[in-house]
């Protein structure tokens, strides 16, 4: 798991996890790329995370993926990302297609699903809560 300030250098992040994994004898690579959108008028998306619970989720990932002969990476932005740029990558390694197909769909529904992430929307310059978008945490305060 990676937290970076900004938005990702998407082609960096891959040919280093390519390179990391290069004996690995894997048979299947799929990467995800999360890109900010232009719409409502924003100019960038803004994150805060809280981080020991995205490395408990992803560690639980990591258990998952090798119950099942494979590994999951991801790398996601910290602060303000500009639209048309990246917040989020993932990718899934494993000896069979299908087992990465399925862990990439699974892996990505579920952070975007539970990740300990809050999303503002950055018009003017100002960051403004983006309360439908940010993940919901039983007790959390403001998300409560």
């Amino acid at each position: 798991m990676e937290l970076h300030k900004g938005s990702l250098d998407t082609k960096e992040i891959f040919s280093r996890w390519l390179d990391e994994e290069s004996s690995s004898n894997y048979g299947a690579y799929i990467p995800f790329v999360g890109t900010i959108r232009a719409e409502d008028g924003i100019e960038a998306l803004s994150f805060d995370i809280y981080e020991p619970i995205l490395e408990k989720w992803f560690i639980a990932w990591q258990e998952r993926a090798k119950e099942r002969g494979a590994i999951v990476k991801m790398a996601h932005s910290l602060g303000d990302v500009p639209i048309h740029t990246s917040s989020y990558v993932s990718a899934v390694f494993s000896p069979k297609r299908r087992v990465a197909l399925e862990l990439i769909d699974e892996f990505v529904e579920d952070f975007k699903a539970n990740a300990p992430i809050w999303k503002y929307d950055v018009i003017d310059g100002k960051r403004v809560y983006a309360q439908d978008r940010s993940t919901a945490m039983d007790g959390a305060g403001l998300l409560s």
